[in-house]
């Protein structure tokens, strides 16, 4: 090469070095539009292996009929789009209510429960059917908050992202898998998890809601009684189906801060301390605060089996009673003393379920081939509630799982 060849050679190599290195340098001086949600949320995890559901089988008989009646109940009332009856007078037919999309989401996850008990994977298709349909409220704004939100009533409230991984966890608990349609469940359920991380406070709790459009900011002033037990579930079923520590880590924080608040009857954070000591532990502090729900709702057992009161709030303690019953279990603590309260609440409850009722109402073949199945509110309340059947699915379930587990010992 000539000695010309060489200086142009050695130029040009100058010149692609010196681009290289202003190349470089720019993209590294370029703005970055953040994502960053306005609370600002923790590192988040990388790595989503899938497990393999854990769940308990759970012995045929009355009690697992009545899971399966609820579920019939909500298939047959399922709407041509999809929809879930939110209330239905089984005397008149009206439907004619506003429906609350937090607790229609929360009844499709009870859809899959009964999928699961009853081994029908018509639930599952009728659960999927919702779930598809509900899915369309969750939104995404990028430079307002990380992940998605369930977009209901103008915002997105903190329930409604627990309660949609609730349903996701329930489905995958039926299926074992994640695929819907051309949808990979999982990620969504990450997604919601984000959004969820980003509404902690300082303190270790939550904010209930956020406008992720007008304003991109947090309502301080918002709250909901359950959505922070809601919101720890959540995280507990998220550390479940992903083994990322990250989700156990969050949910640590959040419950170190919750035992520290008065008690309430918090059935989620009952379901929540079940999955602490099945998939992690329950510490002295998690046992002492678990005991006082469960003393709480059972001190207020006699007021609750009035027949005005509602079935739905009574089918709230068995959730929490069972749940707890199954983390005292596993925790090698007492738990034989809630089994008799247990079965109380299930008595009332059960009297409530169509074509049963406590208040002497003659229930025609009609009604019964409509609305057979569905927990309805009270003798001074004829409608069927998803709430009050899906927290009748869940917590029937989840007390023979309890009978399950103690019987395999």
């Amino acid at each position: 090469m000539s000695s010309s060849r060489r200086v142009y050679l050695l130029l040009f190599l100058l010149a692609l070095g010196s681009a290289g290195v202003i190349f470089f340098q720019t993209k590294k001086d370029s703005p970055v539009i953040s994502s960053t949600p306005t609370v600002a949320a923790t590192l988040l995890p990388t790595s989503l292996p899938a497990r393999i559901p854990e769940t308990s089988q759970i012995e045929d008989g009355a009690l697992k009929d009545s899971i399966v009646a609820a579920g019939d109940y909500l298939t047959r009332q399922q709407l041509a789009n999809g929809e879930l009856p939110y209330q239905v007078d089984f005397f008149t037919g009206e439907r004619a209510y506003s429906p609350s999309y937090l607790r229609l989401v929360a009844g499709t996850g009870s859809l899959f429960t009964v999928c699961r008990v009853s081994g029908d994977s018509n639930y599952c298709a009728a659960g999927d059917f919702a779930l598809e349909h509900y899915l369309e409220f969750l939104v995404s704004e990028p430079e307002k908050f990380k992940g998605v939100c369930l977009y209901t009533e103008g915002g997105c409230q903190l329930s409604g992202s627990a309660l949609t991984v609730d349903a996701i966890y329930k489905r995958w608990q039926a299926t074992g898998n994640f695929s819907l349609t051309d949808s990979t469940l999982l990620d969504t359920a990450v997604d919601l998890g984000y959004f969820i991380v980003s509404m902690r406070k300082p303190d270790g709790g939550f904010y209930h809601s956020f406008d992720p459009h007008l304003t991109g900011e947090i309502n301080p002033d918002y709250f909901a009684a359950f959505s922070s037990g809601e919101a720890l579930l959540a995280l507990m079923e998220l550390y479940e189906m992903t083994g990322d520590v990250f989700w156990l880590t969050q949910a640590r924080e959040v419950n170190n801060y919750m035992v520290t608040q008065p008690v309430t009857e918090d059935h989620w954070h009952s379901f929540a301390f079940g999955m602490f000591a099945r998939l992690d532990k329950l510490n002295k502090a998690d046992q002492k605060y678990a005991s006082q729900i469960a003393d709480t709702i059972i001190a207020g057992q006699v007021r609750s089996l009035d027949p005005k009161n509602s079935s739905i709030a009574t089918a709230t303690k068995i959730e929490s009673l069972a749940a707890l019953a199954q983390a005292f279990y596993l925790s090698d603590a007492e738990h034989k003393s809630l089994e008799p309260q247990i079965r109380t609440f299930i008595t009332f409850v059960q009297a409530r379920q169509l074509p049963d009722n406590n208040c002497n109402w003659d229930i025609t073949n009609e009604m019964e081939t409509k609305y057979g199945g569905g927990i309805f509110g009270s003798c001074e309340d004829a409608s069927i509630r998803i709430d009050g059947v899906q927290h009748w699915i869940n917590g029937v379930t989840a007390y023979l799982e309890y009978r399950s587990m103690i019987k395999v010992k």
